[in-house]
């Protein structure tokens, strides 16, 4: 009965969500105090969201001074550099905006975090979306699935949460796996080529002088200030982007000689006089006030010494994100004043994310406490024919696709892939192998409704999370395939 309703739970769920009927804060709370009380353990619904609160609390304190570092370290301009390499690349061409969000994606995310992730692919991509009228949910789609292949790097988690499962060496599991997961992020490049192309055929190619023709929508963020307009909801600091670009645009079409690069195509055979300016054409307004040049090398050093201790575990990340977020501030914006309008520019998103992740706390406690995990676990488990045995690294990989979209990673690696490497130990399948498969599902994990940055992606970029779903699983699903094809081709696992 505990495996029905535990399905019946996440199908409700995702049909109200991607339907529109609730939104994913009050479906992810009353959803599951809903099936609590149906399963006769309403009394202890109480007891189930604590816990899920205390597991999830240090998730939220990691994301809430993460939002607020990252935040800072846009507006102070350290990562201007990638995004005018990439925006330069990208020019007006909606198939190389594509392609620019994947690669800006996929780079980003070697730091290990999805949100810094998402709140640096969307500051910098966001305002050509919406001044090119391009579709948003594509953005969206190819950010969060560029960042699930490259969320099983060691220090991103997946991979870590086997090793210890396990008892294996990380480095064991993730080495022989990088040809696949290189075939996996290959595979979301050409994703993001063809939905390029489809973006491309539907929009055409543009200049800068007929993006500029179009209207663009008053729904961005003050820079300096910290302040909206347009109302717009998930809009955070970052947002503030959008201005700038627009700005910035305005003062290439008004420009005069200089080679601004104004009126020039997406065309790789441009005119090289047209070329030389390129840069002006950027998601990141230049001029923004909140600019630290003098202070570059010392965030750059910052960041870097807060990845490093990271990976090198040397606290815990919501204790490192708080005292790099305090440091940050105290550096960069040593007027009170200053301090205050960056912690209010970016309040908003971080409100949205961390409300979103106590909510998921009230899914994953009674979806835990009253059993349904487990038994899920056991009916998937069970359902494996004998005659996969020899086969369950295979097996792994494909259960591994819906079951890190419907569980946390916590749940699946914790809870299920332990019962998973039995079952293949009995059948000669070495534990490694089993593991190495485990990692396939994460392009679509990385869009499920229990992982707390895609919101801070949905949030930012403006889009109904059931939309980017809708959109998003397909193509997930397929390169998650396509991770594990290739580590079957090459004999990985």
């Amino acid at each position: 009965m505990l495996t029905i309703l535990g399905f019946a739970m996440i199908a409700t769920f995702l049909v109200l969500i991607m339907t529109k009927k609730m939104s994913p804060i009050a479906a992810l709370v009353l959803i599951p105090a809903l099936f609590c009380v149906a399963v006769g353990q309403g009394a202890q619904l109480g007891d189930y969201v604590i816990e899920g609160v205390g597991n999830l609390a240090p998730t939220a304190a990691m994301l809430m001074f993460a939002i607020v570092y990252f935040g800072v370290m846009i507006d102070v301009g350290l990562f201007d550099p990638i995004v005018r390499g990439i925006l330069k690349f990208c020019r007006a061409d909606p198939m190389r905006i594509v392609v620019g969000t994947a690669v800006l994606a996929a780079i980003v995310s070697l730091d290990g975090d999805g949100s810094t992730t998402f709140m640096i692919t969307v500051s910098a991509m966001y305002p050509l979306y919406k001044r090119l009228k391009m579709s948003l949910v594509v953005m969206t789609g190819v950010a969060a699935t560029a960042n699930g292949v490259m969320n099983t790097l060691p220090w991103g988690g997946p991979t870590a949460r086997a090793a210890t499962a396990l008892k294996l060496d990380a480095s064991e599991i993730f080495v022989p796996m990088i040809p696949a997961l290189a075939m996996g992020l290959l595979a979301v490049f050409v994703l993001a080529y063809v939905l390029g192309l489809r973006e491309r055929k539907r929009l055409g190619m543009l200049t800068l002088d007929e993006a500029l023709a179009r209207e663009p929508e008053q729904e961005t963020v003050s820079t300096g200030a910290g302040s909206m307009r347009g109302g717009s909801t998930g809009s955070t600091g970052t947002g503030s982007t959008g201005s700038g670009a627009e700005d910035r645009l305005r003062k290439d079409a008004s420009a005069s000689g200089g080679g601004t690069g104004t009126g020039t195509d997406a065309d790789p055979a441009a005119d090289p006089a047209d070329e030389a300016d390129d840069d002006e054409f950027q998601g990141l307004d230049p001029n923004r006030p909140t600019l630290r040049p003098k202070l570059y090398w010392f965030n750059a050093g910052l960041t870097a010494a807060l990845l490093t201790a990271m990976i090198m575990e040397l606290m815990p990340i919501p204790v490192l994100f708080l005292l790099g977020a305090a440091l940050a501030l105290t550096v960069n914006f040593p007027h009170m004043p200053d301090q205050r309008a960056r912690i209010a520019a970016h309040a908003d998103n971080v409100l949205n994310v961390s409300g979103m992740v106590f909510a998921a706390a009230v899914f994953t406690g009674v979806l835990t406490g009253t059993g349904m995990v487990e038994h899920m676990a056991d009916w998937v488990v069970g359902a494996v024919p004998d005659a996969m045995g020899p086969h369950m690294a295979i097996v792994t990989g494909l259960l591994s696709l819906p079951l890190t979209y419907f569980m946390s990673n916590d749940g699946f690696y914790f809870g299920v892939l332990p019962v998973l490497a039995e079952a293949g130990a009995a059948h000669g399948v070495s534990p490694l192998e089993i593991a190495r498969a485990s990692l396939a599902g994460q392009a679509l994990h990385m869009s499920s409704p229990l992982v707390p940055a895609v919101y801070v992606l949905v949030g930012m970029a403006k889009v109904e999370f059931g939309d980017h779903t809708r959109f998003t699983v397909k193509w997930a699903v397929l390169t998650s395939l396509v991770v594990l094809a290739a580590g079957v081709l090459f004999g990985i696992m």
